[in-house]
């Protein structure tokens, strides 16, 4: 029996939500279990950029001293995640929620805001999210997107797979660093000492094990109902044993979110950082050294969200018989946007993110559930203590079980051919061992490229993909050229 697909309502036109197979309902719950599963980077960006104080041994200081209060951060976080969002369901019309990049904060924080002020360093994220945007008006973006092999495209879908998953797993506390993992040839363990060994994890083992007996049922909703279950049993076991925050001393405490009644619901954003931008960092530093940073943000940012959106267009069904995701160009146009909205506010560039396959996974097709995960992101600004009820332990599971449902797509690979499967595998492998999408895209680029040319099959490649390839050749060589001109 054939699937109706007329439009019901205007929403239903605007959106194609019958066009797409699904319904309203699907979407906004869709966009309710993506904003669950991403809801932490409005508590994980301020620690990473941020700083409680500048006297804090831990603080993330600029060349002069100057901090970003945590506070201020979570607001322009969620502020400018929430308008992204919005913008990239209304304008591209794809379930795709972005926030800020991890990975891009780190380097930010870690890498350019010690050599220069932190004005100066969202100046760089501003001119990364430029540069990315004229990539995008030329069409080089689009292109390059249209020019991965499907090969490569599934190995990109089922390295997002493994990586979330392993974020999820890292998250809960049930795969950890080894203290003395530099005395071993064993880098990483299961909990502590081969143990969940903590209240907090087995909440997740629980919350996964309900995840997948829901998923595997078909039961509607099995992702949200499976974060609600995790969250009310982290709630009952944290008033019984007190098991309190981990807050990188307590390993047996919760990660980020605490499964406690918060003092208070209710609070105005500080939204102090907004404008604070500056682009002396041209003059503060060299202009080549300035030009590197530039260029690394830029590849990161470019690959991240290509195969991110890649990785979601499959899972979604939305990529077309080409193997292209239809308009793709003004998807990559708001991601660009996202970039430099991120600068401006200071919370980082913005991109698209791998989460949102979780609201996939419960149905949503269409922009209106980024919609939905946009207006909650803007709520947060207000709400943060109570949504930081929900410990990351309970939204965890929802990576693995969508980490499970992104890896069916190594079937499309054909792993008989080797000058596919090397490129495939390094792809697959190098983003969770890297912790990186962008390293496991040019890795797997890279030698794709190599291996095709070698076996006499370099005319099959796309002139792009020889660009690509050099550029991520520069791009694993920065830290040596860096040395070399330092």
């Amino acid at each position: 029996m054939a699937t109706d697909t007329t439009p019901r309502s205007a929403l239903d036109r605007f959106f194609k939500i019958s066009e797409r197979g699904s319904t309203t309902s699907r979407e906004v719950r869709g966009g309710l279990v993506t904003f669950v599963t991403m809801a932490y980077i409005v508590v994980l960006n301020p620690l990473i950029i941020g700083s409680f104080a500048a006297d804090d041994t831990a603080a993330h200081k600029d060349l002069f001293g100057g901090i970003l209060p945590v506070d201020q951060v979570a607001a322009v976080t969620a502020l400018v995640a929430g308008v992204i969002t919005i913008l990239f369901g209304l304008v591209a019309n794809y379930p795709f929620a972005l926030a800020t990049g991890l990975g891009i904060n780190t380097l930010v924080a870690v890498t350019i805001a010690p050599q220069m002020t932190w004005a100066e360093a969202m100046g760089l994220v501003v001119v990364n999210g430029i540069v990315v945007l004229l990539l995008v008006i030329t069409g080089v973006r689009t292109a390059v997107f249209n020019a991965v092999p499907p090969a490569l495209k599934s190995a990109i879908a089922v390295g997002i797979g493994l990586f979330i998953c392993l974020i999820g797993l890292v998250d809960a506390g049930f795969v950890r660093r080894l203290p003395d993992a530099a005395m071993t040839t064993v880098p990483v363990g299961l909990g502590i000492n081969g143990s969940i060994a903590s209240w907090p994890t087995l909440v997740f083992v629980v919350g996964l094990l309900v995840m997948g007996i829901l998923v595997a049922k078909r039961v509607k909703g099995a992702i949200l109902i499976g974060v609600v279950v995790a969250t009310v049993l982290s709630i009952v076991i944290e008033s019984i044993v007190d098991a309190g925050r981990s807050l990188g001393v307590n390993p047996k405490g919760w990660n980020l979110g605490y499964p406690a009644l918060p003092d208070e619901v209710f609070g105005l954003p500080d939204l102090s950082l907004l404008g604070e931008v500056s682009f002396g960092a041209w003059w503060r530093v060299p202009a080549l050294t300035a030009a590197l940073l530039v260029f690394t943000l830029v590849l990161t940012d470019f690959f991240d969200t290509i195969g991110t959106m890649t990785g979601l267009g499959k899972e979604a069904d939305l990529i077309d018989k080409d193997g292209q995701l239809p308009g793709v160009g003004k998807a990559l146009f708001v991601d660009g946007l996202g970039a430099v909205a991120g600068g401006v506010a200071s919370s980082s560039s913005n991109t698209v993110y791998i989460e949102s396959a979780s609201g996939i996974a419960e149905g949503a097709r269409t922009g209106l559930a980024n919609v939905v995960t946009g207006l909650l992101f803007l709520a947060a600004m207000f709400f943060t203590p109570l949504y930081q009820v929900v410990p990351i332990e309970a939204a965890a599971p929802a990576l693995v079980v969508v980490g499970a449902l992104l890896i069916g797509q190594i079937r499309d690979i054909d792993f008989t051919d080797f000058t596919i499967a090397l490129p495939a595998f390094l792809t697959i492998v190098v983003m969770p061992f890297t912790y990186s999408i962008a390293n496991g895209i040019g890795a797997g680029f890279v030698s794709y490229v190599l291996l095709q040319a070698v076996t006499g099959k370099a005319r099959g490649v796309h002139p792009l993909l020889w660009v690509v390839a050099v550029a991520f050749g520069f791009y694993f060589a920065i830290g040596p050229i860096q040395a070399a001109f330092g």
